[in-house]
């Protein structure tokens, strides 16, 4: 960010960000640099943590929780692959985790449905339950799967987890459309 506040990239960077976004990239860095500059002024002149604890810190101390979340979404489950119930995880989380994560912890029913807003994917998963994978019961079912299978991936990149799916009734059962 401080880079790019003065108006440098990477050569990395310089790659992928055209030559047209790039007055963007350092507009909105030195932004962001006003605001924590702001931020810890404002915390020094009142001899307060506080004004920092809301603006720059929750970085620290949150980035962890959503990492631990996150990778139960994908990690080590097929890629490539079309159908959602085969890429994704739905994993069971307590209320204060449900609310810290937005619901994603339905994540097979968000990447199936995406404009279905996060506060409604609980409801969605009841309604879908029945055509879904078996869901995790919790994050250390979820890592009791995970942790095993990067470890074979490290040997074997093509392993991954294969979902069992619910049995689907043939198509000649199917009911006649009105």
């Amino acid at each position: 960010m401080v880079r790019h506040c003065f108006g440098r990239l990477t050569p990395a960077e310089a790659t992928y960000i055209p030559e047209s976004e790039r007055p963007k990239v350092h507009r909105n860095a030195r932004i962001y640099i006003l605001i924590y500059a702001t931020v810890i002024g404002i915390a020094v002149a009142s001899r307060s943590l506080r004004p920092l604890m809301l603006v720059g810190l929750p970085s620290f101390y949150g980035a962890w929780l959503m990492v631990v979340f996150g990778l139960t979404q994908h990690a080590g489950l097929a890629e490539d692959v079309l159908d959602h119930r085969l890429n994704c995880r739905t994993v069971y989380m307590n209320p204060v985790f449900r609310y810290l994560y937005w619901e994603m912890n339905y994540h097979v029913e968000h990447h199936m449905f995406p404009m279905v807003p996060y506060h409604a994917l609980g409801q969605l998963h009841q309604e879908l339950k029945a055509d879904m994978p078996r869901p995790y019961p919790g994050l250390w079912a979820a890592y009791r799967e995970i942790i095993p299978t990067l470890l074979k991936q490290v040997r074997d990149p093509a392993y991954h987890v294969r979902r069992e799916l619910p049995p689907q009734p043939p198509l000649s059962a199917a009911p006649e459309p009105n």
